[in-house]
């Protein structure tokens, strides 16, 4: 997957972005996609090379690494940072949706004609709604992914040593994960920066739900004066 260009089209996102958005876009692309690329994949490389276990029963090795690393963590995380990152896709696309229509009116009706959008990056009508629900599917998605983490690595954590007796294994054998402390703090990192975003992602919802009952209230006061 070109990482560049992913990055490249999410940046765009800025420029309609609250200030907690563009905090909650560099923190997932500085602390999240690029420790992913530089660091995370070369820990998780040897996962299944190095996982020994104390036997020589064919087929034993393959089926206990299987048991206690159902899913891969750079796979997880590369399905986490795909799926959190869509919203702003679809933000950028609805602002070229506005921007394509607003081309087409004055196409249509001159250019002296009243505008649709005046401003395309606005963030009212459906554009509102749109950002705000992208906010709420990022931060359903960490929380999700918080827990299916926690669900296959309790606590987040990695053991040094672990003990399995699944058949085709002759009996109770020992099981030794590679480098576990080094997997444990990338892991721990990646969860905490993941809460991080997910709390930026709420405060800048509620942001955008006081700041527009805000403007509701006040428009209704204007009214209420008129």
């Amino acid at each position: 997957m070109n990482w560049g260009v992913f990055e490249g089209l999410l940046s765009g996102v800025n420029k309609y972005s609250t200030a907690f958005g563009r905090i909650w876009l560099s923190l997932v692309f500085i602390f999240r996609l690029l420790v992913y690329v530089v660091a995370a994949e070369r820990v998780w490389s040897d996962d299944h090379k190095d996982f020994d276990c104390n036997t020589r029963q064919p087929g034993c090795t393959n089926v206990c690494f299987d048991h206690f690393f159902p899913v891969s963590h750079i796979r997880l995380w590369a399905l986490q940072l795909i799926l959190v990152t869509c919203p702003s896709l679809l933000v950028i696309m609805h602002v070229a949706y506005r921007e394509a229509k607003e081309q087409r009116h004055r196409a249509a009706s001159g250019d002296n004609c009243r505008c649709i959008y005046p401003n395309p990056g606005k963030k009212r009508g459906g554009l509102w709604w749109t950002y705000l629900l992208s906010l709420i599917f990022k931060a359903g998605v960490d929380v999700v992914f918080l827990y299916i983490f926690y669900r296959f690595y309790r606590n987040y954590t990695l053991p040094r040593l672990v003990k399995c007796e699944l058949p085709p294994c002759p009996n109770v054998v020992d099981c030794f994960i590679s480098r576990p402390t080094e997997k444990t703090i990338f892991t721990l990192f990646m969860v905490v920066t993941t809460c991080v975003c997910v709390m930026l992602s709420l405060v800048e919802a509620a942001y955008l739900i006081g700041k527009r009952c805000r403007e509701c209230l006040l428009a209704g006061g204007g009214d209420s004066r008129r």
